[in-house]
């Protein structure tokens, strides 16, 4: 057998040399921007990366606002929430905010815990 090298590469930023998202083979591989927040009772974030705030748009509609702006709205956007019974469904609205709905039986509805998941490049 040949011998394996292991590299350990341990940094706290990694950032592709033009300023924008680091890429492998020209794949873009780190979420532009990710959130779970509370959608029930008053909104919340619970965690996020890259987004600057949250609104809450009425029963079972939220928006999520980008602290960075994406190049175009050309984005993918992938939500969940924690109501077996909901969808959650969310779609670039421009290129700094993301819209999101959930519904439950035909009706939008709040439910306590929303992810949202951004990916694509940045301006």
């Amino acid at each position: 057998m040949g011998d394996y090298l292991m590299s350990l590469i341990k940094c706290n930023d990694i950032q592709n040399a033009s300023g924008g998202i680091p890429t492998v083979k020209s794949q873009r591989l780190i979420p532009t921007a990710w959130v779970n927040f509370n959608g029930s009772g008053t909104v919340a974030i619970n965690d996020d990366e890259g987004v600057s705030s949250l609104t809450d748009s009425g029963t079972g509609a939220y928006s999520v606002n980008l602290s960075n702006a994406m190049s175009d709205t050309n984005y993918c956007v992938a939500s969940s929430n924690n109501d077996w019974n909901a969808t959650a469904a969310a779609y670039p609205e421009s290129t700094s905010k993301v819209k999101v709905y959930v519904e439950n039986n035909n009706s939008l509805s709040d439910t306590s815990v929303i992810g949202v998941i951004v990916m694509g490049g940045q301006a």
